[in-house]
């Protein structure tokens, strides 16, 4: 497993990241990324460190140690420990990192389940697990067109969707654009693939049908980043989350990149293209990750809600802790979710297990909703408080005006210097615009909002979750008919007393 400053090590590989109208020359140290790079460190160092390795990581059959989520899980226990492994991580950051090392290794650990779903492919998916849970390599993932040509048919974007030029001895050219490669510029390897929504047209579209990884530094691979919150923070005092946290999400301009043929994984196989999703065991997997990790950040936020209503002196009134119970249902939802996605699992071909679809459908459902239902309890019970706050950490180290912001800033039983450091990371956490980009990013985390539902609606028919309801229904309609109880029913009717018996 890499070591934080190995996995920093990593990133200096070449790779062609684009801010600013520049190309960065090592993410580790540019402005833009370093804090965030290095808060990604931490999690390596937790893999080493005495204090947590026990609950971080185990021994993979082959011999080795990794993180318990980059292998597959043989009981429902193991799913507990690997939950327990998730946890530990996104506390590291609050739950403001979603998509850390762990979230695409609930797809890189099905490599190893089931490597004959990429047959003539298997052996590269058995490598790539092996190489992924031998470092812990941190990979992200680009699934989504961009939003252009909608309407369209796929074949007729060729100018501009992803897709292959040509053949060759050394593998396939790609050209095209893909997105949200979110955490790109510090990751080692982007998997590519289309989303569950697509649908592809036989006969014309094969060359869009593609699934591979490939590393981060790949020539003709352009990384272009959007702005960065880290390098707007004025001071950790101002901005304590998103000066250390910003996932910086990227969009992929592969022009004319080069993937060799082991890094392949399907190549112009429309059905595979689309099935792999449920077939993997991804979708049964990666929510294990992403409900963990939103639990955490709901634990914190009921946290930060509790003390912020100390701080304003109104905790106690009645209907303002009716509002807070409100976000925390929403947080003891979250956990025991995910206690269900591990306690009652399926068993795969293999002998591992996964969380049952329909149960991780559920919570890509619930997860999407958080943000929306949490807002308007803060914007509602917390008033103006948010807004009553000094510009920056300068404000208060200037002595013409410190004694009038020690007096009027102060909270309750609290200094100003305590209040204006809480109202701050209030600010950062749910008003900033690194907060507005959570707020969107939660909501679409799982794709796109008609297909969440139209997923778990589909995944609970297939379960026979559906037809368990409506053979309920049929049961209570089958006791009686127009002339009272159905023979057989065990209910019986008296006329004469005009009363159920």
């Amino acid at each position: 497993m890499m070591t934080g400053s190995e996995f920093l090590d990593s990133l200096d590989d070449g790779r062609h990241v684009y801010i600013y109208g520049e190309r960065v020359e090592n993410v580790c140290e540019h402005r833009a990324f370093r804090n965030s790079a290095h808060s990604l460190s931490r999690l390596y160092d937790a893999l080493h460190d005495p204090a947590s390795q026990e609950v971080m990581t185990d021994i993979d059959p082959d011999g080795y140690r990794t993180h318990r989520y980059f292998m597959p899980s043989r009981s429902a226990q193991d799913l507990l420990k690997a939950r327990d492994a998730i946890a530990h991580w996104s506390r590291l950051s609050y739950g403001f990192m979603g998509r850390t090392p762990d979230y695409k290794a609930g797809f890189t650990a099905t490599l190893h389940s089931d490597p004959d779903l990429y047959a003539p492919f298997h052996d590269n998916a058995q490598s790539w697990y092996r190489k992924s849970a031998h470092k812990v390599m941190f990979l992200n993932h680009v699934l989504v067109n961009p939003p252009v040509g909608r309407a369209r048919q796929i074949a007729d974007m060729r100018d501009i969707y992803l897709h292959v030029e040509k053949e060759t001895d050394a593998g396939i050219i790609v050209r095209g654009v893909k997105m949200v490669a979110t955490t790109a510029a510090l990751s080692n390897a982007t998997f590519v693939a289309q989303n569950s929504a697509t649908h592809y047209q036989a006969g014309a579209e094969e060359d869009f049908a593609l699934c591979f990884i490939l590393p981060m530094n790949a020539p003709n691979l352009k990384i272009m980043c959007r702005r960065s919150f880290e390098a707007a923070s004025l001071s950790p005092f101002d901005h304590p989350l998103s000066s250390r946290f910003d996932e910086n999400d990227s969009v992929l301009i592969f022009d004319g990149v080069l993937v060799p043929w082991e890094n392949v994984l399907i190549y112009r196989d429309i059905e595979r293209a689309r099935s792999f999703y449920a077939a993997s065991g991804f979708l049964n997997r990666y929510p294990l990750q992403s409900g963990t990790r939103l639990a955490v950040k709901m634990d914190f936020i009921c946290g930060l809600l509790s003390k912020v209503l100390e701080s304003n002196g109104s905790a106690q009134f009645r209907g303002i802790r009716t509002r807070l119970a409100d976000i925390v249902a929403l947080r003891n939802l979250m956990w025991s979710l995910t206690e269900n996605l591990c306690l009652n699992p399926e068993t795969r071909r293999d002998g591992s297990v996964v969380p049952r679809l329909e149960a991780a459908a559920t919570v890509r459902y619930f997860g999407t909703q958080m943000m929306s239902q949490l807002k308007p309890v803060f914007n509602t019970i917390l008033g103006g408080s948010p807004i009553m706050q000094t510009a920056s950490w300068l404000d208060m180290g200037n002595p013409d005006v410190r004694p009038l912001i020690d007096l009027y800033y102060q909270g309750t039983d609290q200094s100003a210097g305590e209040r204006m450091k809480l109202i701050k990371l209030l600010w950062d956490a749910l008003g900033s615009e690194f907060a507005g980009r959570h707020e969107l990013y939660e909501h679409n985390y799982a794709g796109n909002n008609e297909q969440v539902r139209l997923d778990m609606l589909r995944h609970c028919e297939s379960a026979g979750v559906l037809a368990q309801c409506t053979d309920l229904v049929d049961r209570c309609l089958a006791d009686y008919n127009e002339q009272g109880w159905a023979p057989g029913s065990g209910w019986r009717f008296d006329p004469a007393q005009h009363e159920v018996r």
